[in-house]
């Protein structure tokens, strides 16, 4: 356990209203603003008879749409339904935002005959061929990436978490500081051990199934012209269709003043998505604070980079990772213990500190998403009960 994991693990957590003390115990720095973050959650719809991914996002969206407006979403796929936060500086309005979304997703998809299931790729395959959703630009993607597509099949669900940034110029920027630190996120958020009725031997396969799309992978190091000429290259090349096809692990949100976070499974824990939402948060503060002071941005190698990736997809918590720093293989948790040292000035600025201990002091005792998921497989030997166990924790609001 880190030194600020065992120091938080220690300290009461605060009320929503408390006064915020700093690491040093003073308060925080008056007149500097919590930065505000968002996420989006994209889930399966599967039957709730044979558990299999079902195309019922319609029937689902038209339910939830009255209460839920442009909160709700459609997919790639019709077996795909999409949520999105209001952005906010409190992680415990947040929470309540998600759960309300996810109860009220929840029930309209039990009234379809589905169980809305949080992981990031089918436990049970599909029966047939998915249907791509009814909308022009998806139609264009099945034409020009019949390739990545194949069978129609393979359905990939993913949380990104947005950060509030003022211009696009300081969203690169930070996207650049933060290179390093997006295998440690992935590994946490590792959520797919199953992809369409066998064990795929990875922790996220979802990050492998959705790395054959272009676009996907770590984000070159840019500044705003360069992202500019970047982007219209690709577009124009026609690697791209357009720029909303740039999947990099962190880009600037082409419709809102965000910097996206795109490496995580979809999570069926609640408190595993706010906490990936809170180290985000909390390590953009502490990586703002550097570019302030004019410290640049680390210099990563995109192999070391890229081993880092494959380690978190293939282990998750469960093995090493790759220190991208010293190029050294070491164990996982060592790797979120220096992410949480570095993350811990914003944690603790936004009151923070003390959940993030909590939680990850419980997944290091009990693991992650992919492992719960075997311990759910190991335990009936049905990967039903894994769906099951995934729609049952992805539908709780406590816990």
């Amino acid at each position: 356990m880190s030194t600020a994991l065992s120091a938080a693990a220690d300290r009461g957590a605060p009320g929503p209203a408390a006064r915020k003390p700093s690491r040093s115990g003073r308060p925080c720095e008056p007149g500097r603003a919590l930065l505000t973050m968002g996420v989006e959650e994209e889930f399966l719809l599967v039957d709730r008879l044979t558990r299999a991914p079902a195309g019922r996002a319609p029937q689902v969206i038209a339910a939830t749409s009255g209460a839920l407006g442009p909160q709700v979403q459609h997919e790639f796929f019709t077996a795909q339904v999409e949520v999105c936060t209001r952005p906010t500086s409190d992680s415990s309005r947040l929470r309540a935002e998600l759960a309300w979304l996810r109860d009220n997703v929840s029930r309209a998809a039990s009234d379809e005959g589905c169980l809305l299931v949080a992981s990031g790729t089918p436990v049970i395959p599909p029966e047939g061929p998915l249907e791509v959703t009814a909308e022009p630009r998806y139609a264009r993607m099945v034409d020009r990436y019949a390739r990545v597509l194949g069978d129609l099949r393979q359905v990939v669900c993913g949380c990104h978490i947005h950060i509030g940034v003022p211009d696009r110029g300081r969203a690169l920027d930070l996207a650049n500081r933060m290179r390093p630190w997006l295998p440690v996120l992935q590994a946490l958020a590792a959520n797919s051990p199953f992809d369409r009725g066998t064990d795929s031997g990875y922790a996220s396969w979802r990050s492998v199934a959705h790395a054959r799309w272009p676009g996907v992978g770590p984000a070159p190091v840019l500044d705003e012209d360069g992202y500019e000429r970047t982007v219209e290259t690709l577009v124009r090349t026609g690697h791209l269709l357009d720029r909303r096809m740039v999947y990099w692990y962190a880009r600037p949100s082409e419709h809102v003043p965000t910097l996206e976070i795109r490496v995580a499974d979809v999570n069926a824990d609640l408190d595993v998505v706010v906490l990936l939402a809170a180290l985000v948060r909390g390590l953009a503060a502490s990586l703002v604070s550097e570019a302030e002071a004019g410290v640049p941005p680390p210099v990563v190698g995109s192999r070391a980079l890229r081993t880092a990736h494959h380690l978190a997809a293939l282990h998750g918590l469960e093995g090493d990772g790759l220190d991208v720093g010293s190029g050294r293989r070491v164990p996982a948790w060592d790797l979120v213990g220096a992410l949480l040292e570095r993350a811990a000035p914003g944690l603790d600025a936004a009151g923070d500190l003390p959940m993030a201990a909590t939680v990850l002091g419980r997944l290091r005792l009990g693991g992650g998403g992919a492992c719960r998921q075997r311990a759910a497989h190991r335990r009936a030997g049905s990967l039903y009960d894994v769906v099951d166990t995934l729609a049952a924790t992805t539908s709780a609001q406590e816990g």
